[in-house]
C-alpha cells in the first residue's frame, strides 16, 4: 500500500472541502444557465399572442424591442444579467426590478444617496429610477445624439416627471414649473433652439446620479456651492464675484451673501442685457435691501420701473446701473462704482453732462429720517402741513356750505328751484369773462388734466389703475412726453396771462397820475391794486369770509359779493403758487444736469417732494373744493357754464353779486357789460366738453383717494 505523506493528505482534505462548499453555487448557476437563455425569454416576450391579466382584462405581454436592444450598450448581455432576480423561466409578473448596480456600482451608490434614491427607499414609488432616465432595453451611450440622456435630450427627459402636474403636486416639488422655465431661459434657448452644445443642461447644475436637495451641503445647488457650480462655465464672472462684497460674505459663511440664483433665478435665467431682466432686477435686489428699494421706488426711476418703463425704455436706471453687476463693492472701496473717484463717471453713463454737484443727489433718501436727511425732513413736514391745513380748512368750509344749502333746499325747494332757473335762463346777460380769459381757462383745463393723468400714476405707481392708465396711453415713455407737453402749455398760458396784466397795467397807468399835475402818485396805487376789480385779496374779502361762515350756521344774512369772491381770489393765487412751485421743481427734474451746475444734487430730492406734494394738493383741491364752489353747489349743479360762455344773467348778479351790479349801475358802466350773442346756439357743445373735463376730474379724484387709503391700510 502506498504511503501518503501528511502534507499531501492535508492538501487533499482542503481541496475536498472547497469542492463541497462551492458545489451548490456552481450547480445553481449551471442549472439556471441550463434552464433558460435570452432566447428562451424572447420566446414569450416577443410573441403578441401571449397575454396576461391586468385589472381583469387580458392584455399582450410587453413586446421586447429587438431592433432597439441590438443597438443598445447592453446588446451583448443576457436578460438574466440585469434581471438577476428571475430564477425560473415560468415566473410571476411581480418580479424584482433590474439590478444595474452589478455593473454600475459607483453610479448605484451615488443614486442611493440622491433625492431620487432616498425618496424611492422611503416608499415614493414615483421617484425616478435608472430606466426612467436612461430607458430600458434601448439604452444608448450618453454621447449618442439619440440617447435620452444626451445633453440636448436631457431637458425633455427630466421634464417627463418635472412637468407632470400630478407628480409635482403629489410630492410637493418646490419648483413645479422648472422644466418649462428652463426651456424658455437663456440656457434652454441656447441649447435647444440654437444648438450650442456648450450651454448647460440639467445635469450640469444638478449632477447626474448624485442629485441632491439644495439643503444638502454637498449638493452643487446648495447656497454655498452655487457660485462654484455656475463658475464651471462663467469662470471670469466667478472670480469677479468672489472679490465683491457679496462674494466676501459668502466666503465667511454668512447666509446673507447672495449667490447667482438670487439675482438671476434658478431656471428662468434671461439675457441680462434684455428688458425683462432689468424690469425684475429691483425686486430681486429688494429681497435683501428692502429699505433701499422702498425709497428707490419713490424716485422717478423706481416709479417708472414699477410702471413698465424698463420694457419700453431700457435706459431707466436700475440698481446695478449704479452699484455694478458682479463687482459690487462698499462705497469706501476705491474700486467701487460709487466711490468718490468713480461716482461721477458712473452718473455720466446716463447723464453725460453731469457735474460733481450732480453726484450729491440722494437716490435712497428717506424724508422721514430726520437724523440723516434733516432738510428733506423739514420740507416734507412743511408740505404735509400745507396739505392737511388746506384740505382741513376748505373741507370744513365746503361741508358747512353744503349742509346750509341742503337745509335751505329742503325747507323751501320750490323757491330754490325757481331762483336757480331764473339765474340760468334770464333774458338780460352781462359779460363776466372776455374771450381771451376763456381761452386761457381752456388752456388751464387741458394742460392741468394732461399733467394729472400723466403725473398721478407716477405718484401712485403701486396701484393697478396707475398701470392701466400708463398702458392705455402707451407706457411711461409716452406719459413723460405728454407730461412735458402739458408743462409747456402751462408755461404758455402763465406767460400770456402775465403779459396781459402788464399790458393792462400800462394802459391803466393814467389812474396813477394826478389829473392836475400829471405826476405819478404812489398813493393812487392802493385803490387800483386793492380795488373791487382787482384779484388781490383785501380787507373786504376777510369781512365776506367771516359773514359767509356766519350764514353757514344761520348767524347772519347771506353776504353779497362784488366782481370776485374770496374763494375765487384764493383759486386765482393758488395757480400762481402752483405754477411757481410745481413749475420750478419740475424744471429741476426735467433738466437736472443743468441746474446742478449751480445747485447741489440734493436739490433734486427737494424738487421731487415739492413737485409731488404740490401736485397732489392742486389736483385734490381742484377736483373737490373748486368743483364744489363752481359747479356742485345746489344752485349751480350740475355745471356753471360761465367760464365757457363768459356771460352771467341779471338774476344771478342780483342773487350772488349784487354789490358788483349796484356798482356798475352807480358808475353807469352796466350797459358796457350788457351783451347779446349766439351762446345758446352752441352751449350744448361747450357743456359736453365741460362735462368731459370735470367728469374726468372726478374719476381721477376717486382714484387718488383710493390710492391714498389703500396705502394707509397696507
Amino acid at each position: 500500500m502506498a504511503t501518503i505523506s501528511p502534507v499531501s493528505h492535508l492538501k487533499n482534505l482542503i481541496l475536498a472541502t472547497v469542492i463541497l462548499l462551492t458545489a451548490p453555487v456552481l450547480f445553481a448557476a449551471t442549472s439556471v444557465a441550463a434552464k433558460f437563455t435570452s432566447a428562451d425569454c424572447l420566446d414569450c416576450h416577443t410573441d403578441p399572442a401571449n397575454k396576461r391579466m391586468v385589472n381583469g382584462h387580458a392584455v399582450p405581454m410587453a413586446l421586447f424591442p429587438t431592433n432597439g436592444f441590438a443597438k443598445s450598450v447592453h446588446s451583448q448581455l443576457d436578460c438574466i444579467d440585469c434581471h438577476d432576480g428571475i430564477k425560473e423561466l415560468q415566473h410571476d409578473r411581480n418580479v424584482p426590478p433590474p439590478n444595474c448596480t452589478g455593473c454600475h456600482d459607483k453610479e448605484g451608490k451615488d443614486y442611493a444617496t440622491s433625492i431620487h434614491g432616498v425618496s424611492h427607499s422611503m416608499g415614493a414609488s414615483g421617484a425616478a429610477e435608472c430606466w426612467d432616465c436612461h430607458g430600458s432595453h434601448e439604452i444608448l451611450p450618453a454621447k449618442d445624439i439619440h440617447s435620452s440622456v444626451y445633453k440636448m435630450n436631457l431637458p425633455a427627459t427630466c421634464a417627463k416627471c418635472h412637468s407632470n402636474t400630478n407628480l409635482t403636486k403629489e410630492y410637493q416639488i418646490e419648483f413645479p414649473e422648472a422644466a418649462n422655465q428652463y426651456m424658455d431661459s437663456i440656457h434652454g434657448t441656447a441649447l435647444l433652439k440654437m444648438g450650442l452644445i456648450v450651454a448647460p443642461s440639467c445635469n450640469d447644475c444638478h449632477g447626474a446620479h448624485k442629485i441632491k436637495r439644495s439643503v444638502d451641503r454637498d449638493s452643487p445647488i446648495n447656497h454655498a456651492n452655487v457660485a462654484k457650480t455656475c463658475g464651471k462655465c462663467h469662470v471670469g464672472i466667478e472670480e469677479t464675484y468672489n472679490k465683491s462684497i457679496h462674494g466676501q460674505l459668502l466666503a465667511v459663511g454668512d447666509p446673507r451673501g447672495p449667490v447667482c440664483i438670487d439675482c438671476h433665478s434658478a431656471h428662468q435665467i434671461v439675457n441680462p442685457t434684455g428688458k425683462n431682466f432689468k424690469a425684475l432686477s429691483d425686486e430681486r435686489c429688494g429681497k435683501c435691501h428692502a429699505d433701499r428699494l422702498e425709497h428707490y421706488r419713490e424716485t422717478y426711476h423706481g416709479k417708472a420701473m414699477m410702471l413698465g418703463l424698463a420694457n419700453s425704455a431700457p435706459e431707466v436706471a436700475a440698481c446695478y446701473d449704479c452699484h455694478g453687476f458682479h463687482d459690487i463693492l462698499p462705497v469706501s472701496n476705491p474700486a467701487s462704482h460709487l466711490s468718490a473717484t468713480n461716482i461721477l463717471a458712473t452718473c455720466q453713463k446716463c447723464h453725460p453732462s453731469a457735474t460733481a454737484k450732480f453726484t450729491e443727489y440722494k437716490p435712497h433718501a428717506n424724508p422721514l429720517d430726520k437724523a440723516n436727511y434733516p432738510l428733506l425732513h423739514v420740507i416734507f413736514l412743511a408740505m404735509t402741513g400745507l396739505l392737511i391745513g388746506t384740505f382741513g380748512f376748505f373741507g370744513v368750509h365746503t361741508l358747512a356750505w353744503l349742509v346750509r344749502a341742503v337745509w335751505l333746499y329742503l325747507h323751501d325747494s320750490k323757491t330754490f328751484r325757481e331762483a336757480k332757473i331764473s339765474t340760468q335762463e334770464g333774458d338780460e346777460w352781462f359779460t363776466r369773462f372776455q374771450p381771451f380769459e376763456r381761452f386761457l381757462h381752456f388752456l388751464v383745463v387741458t394742460s392741468f388734466l394732461t399733467l394729472v393723468v400723466t403725473g398721478m400714476p407716477l405718484k401712485f405707481y403701486y396701484t393697478d389703475w396707475a398701470k392701466f392708465i400708463f398702458s392705455l396711453i402707451g407706457g411711461p415713455g409716452t406719459a413723460r412726453m405728454l407730461h412735458r407737453f402739458g408743462a409747456i402749455i402751462t408755461f404758455l398760458y402763465f406767460t400770456l396771462h402775465l403779459s396781459s396784466l402788464v399790458g393792462r397795467s400800462w394802459k391803466g397807468r393814467s389812474k396813477l397820475r394826478n389829473p392836475e399835475s400829471g405826476k405819478l402818485e404812489l398813493k393812487r396805487l392802493g385803490p387800483v391794486m386793492f380795488g373791487p376789480d382787482s384779484m388781490v385779496p383785501n380787507l373786504q374779502d376777510l369781512k365776506e369770509l367771516i359773514a359767509h361762515n356766519k350764514w353757514f350756521f344761520g348767524k347772519g344774512p347771506k353776504p353779497q359779493f362784488d366782481r370776485w369772491t374770496y374763494w375765487e381770489k384764493f383759486d386765482y393765487f393758488a395757480v400762481f403758487w402752483g405754477v411757481a412751485i410745481i413749475g420750478a421743481s419740475g424744471l429741476i427734474m426735467w433738466f437736472p444736469e443743468f441746474f446742478t451746475r449751480y445747485l447741489p444734487g440734493w436739490a433734486i430730492n427737494i424738487a421731487l417732494i415739492l413737485h409731488s406734494d404740490e401736485a397732489l394738493l392742486a389736483a385734490g383741491f381742484i377736483f373737490s373744493i373748486h368743483f364744489f364752489n363752481t359747479h356742485f353747489r345746489i344752485e349751480k349743479f350740475p355745471m356753471d357754464t360761465v367760464i365757457f360762455s363768459g356771460r352771467v344773467s341779471k338774476a344771478e348778479l342780483l342773487h350772488e353779486r349784487r354789490r358788483w351790479y349796484d356798482r356798475l349801475v352807480k358808475s353807469g358802466q352796466l350797459d358796457s357789460f350788457r351783451i347779446k350773442d349766439e351762446w345758446f346756439q352752441w352751449k350744448n357743445i361747450a357743456k359736453t366738453f365741460g362735462y368731459l373735463f370735470f367728469g374726468l376730474g372726478l374719476v381721477l379724484l376717486a382714484l387718488i383717494i383710493y390710492a391714498m387709503v389703500s396705502r394707509l391700510v397696507h
